[in-house]
């Protein structure tokens, strides 16, 4: 350990931790709204007015739909060279509770879409912009921002100086319980508000997803709610409904033997088109209910997975499945992937997708409802979570060898973040006049 840990200070020779603060946009830079336009070109085109209208609220919903921009200012940065499994869009929209086999929850990363083999700075670097970002929007000082910011990097690389001196099997089997995870905030108002709103999410997840189900005529069906919902099926879907059926028959064969003799205890009842979050709209998604004959239900969501954001920049991924991709880059970053996760095995058809359990939104935490109070101790928590994603791939000793032990790579790390929080401004602002202009167009649903 010591002689690894040794080897990435070395590695501050090429690469001083100091050049992680630099940001400066180049002369020549992409048009950010152009590449918004060109990343677009593949989605479905009737649902891009509603991801362009939830990245116009704020500087931070922007940033959340606009993985492929950072990418591309992230990629001509120097990095130490430290490889990890990257999430590839690390925001802090992207952390929370998750549902843990067996009851209860954890703490961790909840979405992989982007995730490929990358320079551990990125994702970093990625997490602390975005709660500068958010800081601002939420009209704090750019003292308090900064301080969010380094705060997130301090928690990542103390935490991954405590994972150096564990072994591989400790560092992958550990976790992070929601509920202890909350008893850390300081202000006592703030930490008795979150851990009721986590119960209450708890709870409500157990009961499943009343405003999304129905009966008729003696069985579950999915309510629509257009055009967020749209059951799949009749004349004018047949196509869709086809493929969805399709994929889902292909998945079981991504499945470990045991899971599919548990799928195999439900029957597919309906299948319905949804739209979910910012970055992902416009991709095909689709809610699949499956039932036993005693009446239980299981929700699954098709996701399609495209290229990553990170792909033109980094290795090539080793799998030609995207799903696939997906897939094998949640189960490596996150602690208690979803049991049902897989992806689709369609030869005739070039739409890849992966599928899981329908993630519970009232359980992952909502950050636009976090107290400011709670804001410290969550850039912390996410710090720490990605560490801890990161060790599970990557060589934590190396890592926290070229961090080192004083703040200086934190205040680099920071700098970056409020420098490129002014970029994604003034991106904003630039992405609201090309509204404006007739340029792309936007309206809620």
């Amino acid at each position: 350990m010591a002689q690894r840990r040794q080897a990435g200070r070395e590695l501050r020779h090429a690469t001083p931790r100091s050049l992680n603060a630099g940001w400066r946009a180049p002369v020549n830079r992409a048009d950010p709204v152009q590449r918004l336009i060109d990343t677009g070109r593949d989605r479905i085109a009737e649902l891009l007015p509603i991801r362009y209208h939830r990245m116009r609220q704020s500087p931070f919903a922007f940033l959340r739909g606009a993985a492929a921009v950072m990418a591309a200012d992230l990629a001509p940065i120097a990095v130490s060279g430290l490889v990890v499994q990257g999430c590839g869009d690390a925001h802090l929209a992207n952390f929370g509770a998750c549902a843990a086999p067996g009851g209860g929850a954890t703490f961790d990363i909840n979405d992989f879409d982007e995730t490929l083999p990358a320079p551990f700075e990125w994702d970093l670097k990625r997490l602390a912009t975005s709660f500068a970002v958010d800081a601002r929007s939420r009209g704090m000082a750019d003292k308090t921002c900064r301080n969010l910011a380094r705060t997130s990097v301090m928690g990542y690389r103390v935490q991954m100086a405590a994972l150096m001196r564990l072994d591989p099997l400790q560092v992958w089997n550990s976790r992070i319980d929601a509920v202890e995870a909350l008893s850390g905030i300081e202000d006592l108002r703030a930490r008795d508000r979150e851990v009721r709103r986590l119960q209450v999410a708890t709870d409500a997840a157990r009961a499943g997803f009343p405003k999304l189900l129905e009966r008729h005529q003696g069985t579950w069906r999915i309510r629509a709610n257009p055009p967020l919902v749209l059951p799949l099926g009749g004349r004018d879907d047949a196509t869709h409904e086809q493929a969805a059926r399709a994929a889902l028959q292909s998945y079981r064969a991504s499945l470990p033997v045991e899971r599919r003799v548990l799928l195999e205890r439900y029957r597919l009842t309906d299948l319905a088109f949804k739209v979910v979050g910012i970055g992902s709209v416009g991709t095909f998604c689709a809610v699949a209910l499956y039932t036993t004959a005693d009446d239980d239900t299981l929700l699954l969501q098709l996701k399609e997975a495209g290229p990553s954001a990170l792909a033109p920049y980094t290795r090539p991924s080793a799998f030609a499945n995207e799903g696939q991709r997906v897939v094998v880059g949640q189960r490596i970053l996150q602690a208690a992937p979803d049991p049902f996760l897989g992806w689709t095995h369609d030869a005739g058809d070039d739409r890849h997708c992966y599928i899981r359990q329908l993630k519970d939104p009232r359980l992952a935490m909502q950050i636009t409802e976090l107290s400011d109070g709670a804001l410290s101790h969550y850039a912390m928590l996410c710090g720490q979570t990605l560490a801890r994603g990161h060790a599970r791939s990557g060589d934590a000793a190396m890592i926290s060898g070229y961090m080192g032990s004083s703040g200086a790579f934190d205040s680099a790390i920071s700098e970056f973040a409020m420098r490129y929080a002014d970029q994604t401004e003034r991106d904003w602002r630039l992405f609201l006049e090309a509204i404006k202009s007739g340029r792309i167009e936007a309206s809620s649903p």
